[in-house]
């Protein structure tokens, strides 16, 4: 019988988390592709874990040298291999004198995103957002067997992010009922046209990359990667925040910019608990929001609220 997993005792890198991002979606949505393109954008080091090397089929340009299950990309970034648990994946990139910018982890075609978010707050870590990447033909397919339907139905739901694919590959008609369907699934949730032709070179890895830290700062977000079709806005806060208060200003973000959809949001607080505070980050990401106490070595000083939206059209 296999031990249960353990936690490391000590945090790695000094106490400094690097962001996951999970990418989920059903056999043959395109996730491949999708990963092919972070790293072919790549302009900081960049982890990737996948299940099968097999599977993910890497572009040959993107590799520099294979050292056991680790295969050493372009650009600092490193692939690891045939791992199908995910605490010795992270076991693994943990391992790493140095950290990675960001964490790429591609799920398998059957994987349910909600099982696995948790490991976004292992050791070292923090979860940065969940991409789901959904082909127009298999979500048009009415033909499809009812437990592959609701299987594709929770990894939509479960999304920050979701890609549409495929969307070249059927009518224009149909294209447009795959979006109305996705929307009516996973409401106010930005969908991204993942298609070959209609997407410019690079596009699809940058909104994965979408929550990348710069210069090392939790509550950094980044440059213009949306098509530069996003808005960033300022939140003003005015001091010291209950729980409570924090999830009343973030449930308040969608009437505040009307038809515009809320990508990613954050701020450095300071969170009141009865008579104690402490700095927290608060991170919005798509329907999901989460407050995390800063380590000590993280910067603490508190920010207004930063909010990224995109047009419900893009």
């Amino acid at each position: 019988m296999t031990a249960p997993y353990q936690e490391p005792e000590f945090l790695p890198w000094d106490g400094r988390r690097v962001p996951i991002t999970f990418v989920g979606g059903y056999l043959g949505a395109g996730k491949t592709s999708a990963i092919n393109e972070v790293l072919a954008v790549a302009d900081r080091p960049i982890a990737v874990v996948v299940n099968d090397a097999g599977s993910i089929n890497l572009d040959a340009r993107l590799i520099k040298g294979c050292d056991g299950d680790a295969i050493e990309l372009t650009d600092g970034c490193v692939c690891c291999t045939s791992i199908d648990d995910m605490g010795a994946a992270l076991d693994t990139i943990r391992a790493r004198p140095e950290p990675p910018d960001h964490l790429v982890i591609e799920l398998s075609g059957i994987a349910e995103p909600d099982n696995v978010t948790p490991w976004g707050r292992s050791a070292g870590f923090i979860l940065d957002g969940v991409v789901t990447v959904v082909a127009a033909d298999q979500l048009l397919d009415d033909d499809m067997p009812r437990w592959v339907r609701l299987h594709l139905e929770a990894q939509v739901g479960a999304a920050d992010l979701l890609v549409l694919t495929k969307t070249d590959l059927v009518d224009p008609g149909d294209a447009s009922e795959a979006r109305s369907r996705l929307s009516a699934l996973a409401p106010d949730i930005p969908i991204v046209d993942g298609s070959r032709d209609r997407r410019e070179p690079g596009a699809l890895g940058r909104f994965i990359a979408i929550g990348g830290h710069r210069d090392s700062d939790p509550s950094g977000v980044p440059g213009p990667t949306l098509f530069d079709l996003h808005q960033t806005h300022s939140v003003p806060i005015d001091g010291p925040m209950t729980r409570t208060a924090v999830d009343d200003l973030v449930a308040s973000l969608p009437d505040r910019f009307g038809d515009r959809t809320i990508a990613r949001a954050k701020a450095i607080i300071e969170l009141v608990d009865g008579d104690t505070s402490r700095p927290a980050l608060v991170q919005v990401v798509g329907s999901r929001w989460e407050v995390t106490e800063l380590f000590a070595n993280e910067p603490s000083q508190p920010t207004d609220l930063v909010v990224i939206t995109v047009d419900r059209d893009v």
